[in-house]
């Protein structure tokens, strides 16, 4: 039996991703450090009069939630403001992140914004290689780097080396996307119950999931597929439901509250309730007033619309074009737009192949001179705007500030 030979050009493929993914979170640690010196020290950053270093600066915000989940767990009693509604508090966060981080607390002695920023940033890296590795056999290498150069540079891609779930949230989904364009349906199973801990994104996946195993039931004539397939493809939409299930359900069972998620993530809202749509809606016509609002709205889904449907797409895939449709409507129909909108946009990868267009199914905008062309300018305006990301939203101002 002869040892199967790689090709060059893969072997030096993954040290390449991590190359250039290395060279993108060097520069948002100049950014982070610079911004560091304009913070002001406040309760925020770990007290007044205490100075601020680029380890407390990683865990402001939802960084200090999840710091006193790593330390303190969960109440079992949901706390109720004057008005009898449900309070902030920590269930809105998921666990696998602050808990992860609570185990290297335990072995390492160190202190949560020094772990959770480094966890975070070991999980960035992974995440890189599997985009990179999930979009090279699609788009070639040269458009695959360029996608993770720009991935990596995106305005609230600083988040992917901050005390938040972001980083963790695109390793799970670039594993699971990568799984599932391999067909192992057992390891997407598995990968999907822990995104159910990790992060609201498990209903958009059943979707991509559901889109892909319709393909490759219509496919059958031509691959059939054994009896035992056909398990594992039902088992993996039923770990998906399963998932977008699991925390509200925890959530249940520690405080007794059936609706103890959806009521702690009202607490963050503008509105009593989750409303779905209504927010994106009303926003629109508080920043664009009561005509054109509605309008801009609709151009926006059709211009989403348009560059997933379009040949320039071709390349991605059925399953990138629906996590890349999917998920924007499940953000539509659960999130309430404000501030937090930017790093909502980090797992919308894809996108960033037709920016470039390095899409199209033969390669034509894949060439190394056309990918620079498009990719440098996009390059410099994101740099630019992780500065801007960082230091308008993340940087917090005392007495109080709106969260990034």
């Amino acid at each position: 039996m002869t040892a199967r030979v790689l090709n060059p050009g893969h072997r030096r493929f993954v040290p390449v991703v991590l190359g250039l993914y290395a060279a993108c979170r060097l520069v948002t640690t100049a950014i982070l450090w610079l911004v560091a010196q304009r913070q002001v020290p406040s309760g925020m950053t770990g007290g007044d009069g205490v100075p601020v270093t680029y380890w407390s600066f990683t865990a402001l915000w939802d960084g200090q939630w999840y710091q006193r989940i790593a330390e303190g767990g969960y109440p079992t009693v949901l706390p109720v403001t004057e008005s009898g509604k449900v309070g902030e508090n920590p269930w809105a966060f998921y666990p696998l992140f602050p808990f992860s981080a609570r185990v290297l607390m335990g072995a390492t002695g160190g202190s949560f914004p020094v772990v959770a920023s480094l966890l975070a940033l070991a999980c960035g890296f992974g995440a890189a290689v599997l985009l990179g590795l999930l979009l090279r056999d699609r788009l070639g290498a040269p458009a695959a780097y360029a996608v993770v150069v720009l991935w990596a540079s995106f305005p609230a891609s600083v988040t992917l080396q901050l005390a938040y779930t972001e980083s963790l949230a695109m390793l799970l989904l670039a594993a699971y996307l990568y799984a599932l364009a391999r067909e192992r349906w057992a390891v997407a199973a598995a990968v999907a119950l822990l995104v159910g801990l990790a992060r609201p994104i498990a209903v958009p996946l059943g979707l991509v999931t559901l889109v892909v195993v319709v393909l490759r039931w219509r496919a059958r004539a031509v691959r059939p597929i054994p009896r035992t397939q056909y398990a594992a493809m039902l088992g993996l939409l039923v770990a998906c439901a399963i998932a977008g299930l699991l925390w509200p359900a925890l959530a249940w069972w520690r405080t007794g509250s059936a609706t103890a998620y959806t009521d702690t993530m009202a607490a963050w809202r503008a509105y009593d309730s989750v409303q779905p749509f209504v927010p994106w809606l009303d926003k629109a016509r508080w920043l664009l007033g009561e005509t054109w609002g509605p309008v801009w709205l609709l151009v926006l889904v059709l211009v989403l619309v348009a560059m997933v449907a379009g040949p320039w797409a071709g390349a991605l895939g059925a399953d990138l074009r629906a996590w890349s449709l999917g998920y924007p409507a499940y953000l539509a129909a659960v999130l309430d737009p404000f501030t937090s909108i930017f790093r909502y946009l980090v797992p919308l990868f894809p996108l960033l192949a037709v920016l470039v267009g390095a899409g199209w199914a033969d390669r034509r905008g894949s060439t190394w001179r056309r990918l620079l062309a498009r990719s440098a300018p996009l390059l410099v305006l994101f740099v630019v705007g992780q500065w801007w990301w960082t230091d308008e939203l993340w940087r917090f101002v005392p007495p109080s500030d709106y969260p990034p």
